[in-house]
């Protein structure tokens, strides 16, 4: 029997990644990991255990504490649903509040190599889908197909503040812009695994394109298997 393949979906937020591989992920038969998850986990963590007098994270405080982090996927449904420590934190990782720390907590080179082993581990049996942030530079440069996501930052920012409003968050566009801009760019400069589009890497540009037309464009460049 032949392997399943390995996809690898990198790209900045808010671009539909982790809802579009997942969707895809469905169609092919294949499992679906948002990385992003996995660090949102971390963060969450830390905001609750390794914060100072004033809220902000201790970083060095959250690295001796990697230790004691124990996260993993729960196949729920079909779904895989994050779980720290034993306890499905899949909604908690969504808050504002880790949003917003997300990107310092994962530019940290310990945060990055306590991580690696487990996305690794993941993909090694095949049929897997992975999004992220350095998926297809770092994490799987062997991918069998590899995609870089993108869409302008006004699209973004509008397609981010409909969500949070979804979710009865209270904000408004400029906010949301100046947060995508502020991520974007810790994402993009880190010296550890920069966000970039790998060489090999197939660019979707789905600024003037809707999530359907998204997926269906990456499913064409995917053989049959």
């Amino acid at each position: 029997m032949t392997k399943k393949p390995v996809i690898a979906i990198d790209g900045f937020s808010s671009t539909g990644k982790s809802s579009i591989s997942k969707i895809i992920a469905k169609r092919l038969g294949l499992i679906h990991m948002d990385t992003g998850a996995l660090y949102r986990g971390i963060t969450f963590y830390a905001i609750q255990n390794c914060a100072d007098r004033d809220g902000n994270i201790d970083l060095q405080k959250l690295i001796s504490s990697l230790p004691n982090i124990n996260l993993e996927f729960q196949n729920i449904d079909g779904e895989l649903i994050l779980f720290l420590n034993g306890k499905n934190i899949d909604k908690e990782i969504r808050f504002p509040q880790v949003s917003d720390n997300v990107s310092q907590v994962a530019k940290e080179a310990d945060v990055r190599n306590f991580l690696l082993k487990t996305q690794r581990d993941i993909a090694e049996k095949g049929g897997v889908i992975m999004d992220g942030r350095d998926i297809g530079t770092v994490v799987l440069p062997n991918a069998d197909y590899k995609f870089f996501m993108t869409a302008s930052q006004d699209e973004r920012a509008r397609r981010r503040f409909l969500e949070l409003e979804l979710a009865g968050e209270k904000t408004d566009v400029e906010t949301v812009k100046q947060n995508l801009i502020s991520r974007d760019k810790i994402d993009s400069e880190r010296e550890v695994s920069p966000l970039k589009q790998a060489d090999d890497a197939i660019l979707i540009d789905n600024t003037n394109i809707n999530k359907e037309e998204t997926i269906e464009l990456i499913l064409s460049y995917i053989k049959k298997f």
